[in-house]
């Protein structure tokens, strides 16, 4: 199987808001595998459709990951939506595949509550907290065409944004 490629800032594409799918179907399980394994070689916790140019609200992650000792336990979601989250906040870093070698602690709630269509277009609900929390709420934004670094500064966010075009042009030099 083939890798995507991964889109970086300041690619239109990832602030653009996702589409809905009608149904979780074969190619749509393809394009879930395939973003997978895009993540996993990355190497990255999670990945949303927009960071590989494509605009249907799917996302997959996987916390678990983040251990290389740990066996593999992939999240896929198809059309995920926050129906509920904590008052409580939790400040975490966090980092973005499509701003390579970013990091900045960003604040969201301490706990979501996420419903989705599964792997096989069954509908579910993802209760998290800590890491996946974080994740999933990085993910789902991304679909809405938000990026981590808009919970930042303008002068944090604009100096991040412009590091990772020299990363990018100094690379495309090599």
């Amino acid at each position: 199987m083939s890798f995507y490629q991964i889109i970086t800032v300041p690619a239109p594409v990832l602030r653009e808001k996702a589409s809905p799918v009608d149904k979780v179907d074969d190619a749509l399980r393809q394009q879930m595998d395939r973003m997978l394994e895009t993540m996993y070689d990355a190497p990255g916790i999670g990945l949303a459709a927009n960071q590989v140019n494509l605009l249907n609200r799917v996302l997959v992650m996987d916390v678990a990951h983040r251990d290389p000792e740990s066996e593999k336990t992939p999240v896929c979601m198809a059309n995920p939506q926050i129906i509920w989250q904590s008052e409580e906040p939790s400040v975490m870093e966090e980092g973005c595949l499509s701003l390579p070698d970013q990091f900045a602690e960003v604040q969201r709630p301490a706990k979501v509550k996420v419903r989705y269509l599964d792997y096989y277009g069954k509908e579910a609900e993802l209760e998290a907290e800590g890491l996946a929390s974080h994740c999933v709420q990085h993910e789902i934004d991304h679909l809405n065409g938000v990026l981590f670094v808009d919970y930042l500064s303008k002068l944090k966010r604009d100096m991040m944004i412009r590091r990772v075009k020299k990363i990018i042009k100094d690379h495309e030099v090599l």
